[in-house]
């Protein structure tokens, strides 16, 4: 009954509607699953478009629109990089080049997923193994991710408790996707691309006609960069202007290379070699096919990036120029501590005045405020200037005792929400949720709410599939020799990986960390896998070795810079500070303790395929003429 008070009769019907819908789909891809060819890739048989829509479904997910939409509210539209190379990269180079050789090797092969065509290529079965363990240990990372960025618009737009919405949202994901296997997937997956691509776009067209068009939005941002701000010590020159850079040695170029080594290049190259979608180009009769795909695919790509992109940068314009927040003040926070950054060694609060407002007149605080921030100065007698860096929010008191209150805030500063501690924290994955919901009409709001879950369930049900499909095909099956409770396997996988997922996304909400899980689990992809994989596709003289060597490489270089380099990650592990007592090894060297694992990983991994391939002995001809067909 709270719930239904929350979240209205009619968004629950809707929503309701839309789950129908979306079942009914699994209950159909179950209906024709007859085989384990239908429920791993399909039945080889899947239309074009469907592909299409269902690569970019399961590529674009919540963590796109959410969670890197709001590192654009943070740092701007050098995002937008990103866009361009998931659009070359993630389709055109996908499509054209890897989409036949992948589809064709596969066929030959009788491959049903990713690490089997790996093992079968190479004839090694701890190939197969090794990349089935890493796909179950590490693409629950990603998914945590996808979740956190449905729960919070779920629980911005609703009011509901943010553990609540992950609770229902994972038990909605379980459904259909132990059911369906992939063809129910790829059939909701069409559904959901669709629904993604028409709210994307509404929001894109709303987003600019508020705000004066696409030329006064863009001059008015571009007038907000003067502002001062909390990220100018690491480079941040504006939301439309691109970090301070190229640059190395000095610590602002920090926001360069975190935006360029981590977001553009991690998830941008390791795209190619990312499990769930690979098998996707397996699903379909022909290359014929697959290039039919690519306009859908780089059209779609564009809009869900683009706009998640541009929108999460003029969020800022929104918040600081347009919000007004009309309500009752229920209570003030005279100055308490706003987490801006917390880590293992690290806890970095800004004092503030906090604005606790009832908006819907129930007398319970339903939105939160910055008043103001005040100065704080150090042990070493530095002052740091908050109250110029934090906005002073203009309260104009009302005769019946109710409140206009207009933030002037940027977006990250806007994003103040209640940690899992009940400690108040800047939130960057609430940005999207809190603009959606306070600048667009409330009948908006249930059109975003249904994108949002079409790409958290499609990225999901993919996600977990491959979870499954790779325990128990790629694991199970290797080990015991046997395909007898293969399938059963397999689903008692995805449940483990829902629940491995829900842990995560619990515990570890906040400070950006839906991008950086994406980031980890896309750069792990490129550096563990790519070499191998492009390589087997292309060289027939890349050996067994050579391809188990690298894979290995590029999987224990990406490890150990996650846990002795990269000082979020680090920190976050606690490895190198229990061993040497230092967060990160190179914490005091400028620009490295930002630097992605795949810039040094993948260049290294290729290096070792290529060395390890020309000192070890060639794959025997007959094998070479199976996979790539009788030479003639």
């Amino acid at each position: 009954m709270l719930l239904a008070q929350a979240v209205g009769i009619t968004e629950i019907l809707v929503v309701l509607a839309y789950l129908m819908v979306t079942f009914y789909l699994g209950w159909l891809g179950f209906k024709r699953t007859k085989n384990a060819a239908d429920y791993l890739i399909a039945g080889r048989d899947v239309h074009p478009f469907v592909m299409a829509l269902s690569y970019g479904a399961t590529f674009i997910s919540t963590s796109a629109i959410v969670g890197f939409g709001g590192v654009a509210g943070m740092f701007g539209m050098s995002l937008l990089w990103l866009t361009f190379l998931n659009i070359f990269v993630g389709i055109f180079l996908a499509f054209v080049f890897l989409g036949g050789p992948t589809r064709r090797m596969g066929h030959r092969l009788k491959a049903h997923t990713f690490p089997e065509l790996l093992g079968k290529r190479y004839q090694s079965k701890f190939l197969q193994i090794f990349a089935g363990v890493v796909i179950f240990l590490f693409i629950p990372l990603y998914a945590a991710a996808v979740l956190i960025g449905g729960c919070e618009f779920i629980s911005a737009k609703f009011g509901v408790d943010y553990q609540v919405a992950l609770l229902v949202f994972s038990v909605i994901i379980a459904g259909y996707v132990i059911v369906g296997g992939l063809k129910g997937v790829m059939y909701s997956d069409a559904l959901q691309g669709s629904l993604m691509f028409i709210g994307m776009i509404a929001l894109l067209i709303a987003t600019y006609a508020m705000l004066g068009g696409v030329g006064q939005a863009h001059a008015d941002l571009t007038e907000m960069n003067e502002m001062p701000s909390l990220f100018g010590a690491i480079g941040f020159q504006g939301w439309m202007s691109m970090p301070k850079g190229p640059g190395w040695g000095e610590p602002q170029y920090d926001l360069w290379w975190i935006i360029i080594s981590t977001i553009t290049l991690g998830v941008g190259i390791g795209v190619l070699a990312q499990p769930q979608l690979a098998v996707r180009f397996m699903t379909v009769k022909s290359t014929k096919e697959l290039n039919r795909a690519v306009l859908v695919g780089g059209i779609f790509i564009l809009i869900m990036t683009g706009v998640a992109f541009v929108v999460g940068s003029l969020s800022n314009l929104y918040f600081h120029k347009y919000e007004k927040v009309e309500g009752t003040i229920v209570s003030v926070t005279e100055r308490t501590g706003v987490t801006a950054k917390k880590e293992r060694g690290i806890l970095k609060q800004i004092p503030c005045q906090l604005l606790h407002v009832d908006t819907d007149g129930d007398e319970i605080a339903d939105i939160n405020l910055i008043g103001k921030g005040y100065d704080v100065t150090l042990d070493n007698g530095k002052t740091i200037p908050f109250s110029k860096l934090m906005p002073n929010a203009k309260i104009d008191q009302q005769p019946d005792g109710t409140a206009i209150i207009h933030p002037r805030a940027t977006s990250f500063l806007r994003s103040v929400v209640k940690g899992a501690g009940g400690d108040w924290m800047f939130n960057s994955g609430s940005i999207i949720p809190i603009y959606v919901t306070r600048a667009m009409p409330g009948w908006f709001g249930l059109i975003f709410l249904l994108t949002l879950l079409s790409a958290a369930m499609s990225t999901l049900s993919s996600q977990f599939h491959a979870v499954g499909t790779s325990i128990g095909r790629d694991v199970y099956e290797q080990v015991s020799h046997s395909k007898k409770s293969s399938m059963n396997i397999t689903r008692i996988g995805i449940v483990i990986g829902i629940v491995y997922a829900v842990i995560i996304s619990n515990y570890l909400r906040g400070g950006y960390f839906i991008a950086r899980a994406t980031a980890i689990f896309f750069g792990l992809c490129a550096s563990a896998f790519l070499p191998a994989f492009v390589g087997g596709l292309f060289f027939k003289k890349i050996t067994r070795a050579g391809a188990i060597a690298s894979m290995l490489t590029g999987f224990l270089i990406t490890m150990f810079w996650l846990m002795f380099i990269k000082d979020k990650e680090a920190r976050a592990l606690g490895v190198c500070h229990a061993l040497f007592e230092k967060h990160s090894l190179l914490l005091d060297k400028p620009n490295w303790s930002v630097v992605d694992p795949v810039v040094v990983a993948l260049p290294i991994a290729i290096i070792v395929a290529i060395a390890v391939s020309i000192f070890t002995a060639p794959p025997k001809e007959e094998h070479l003429d199976k996979c790539f067909g009788a030479s003639s």
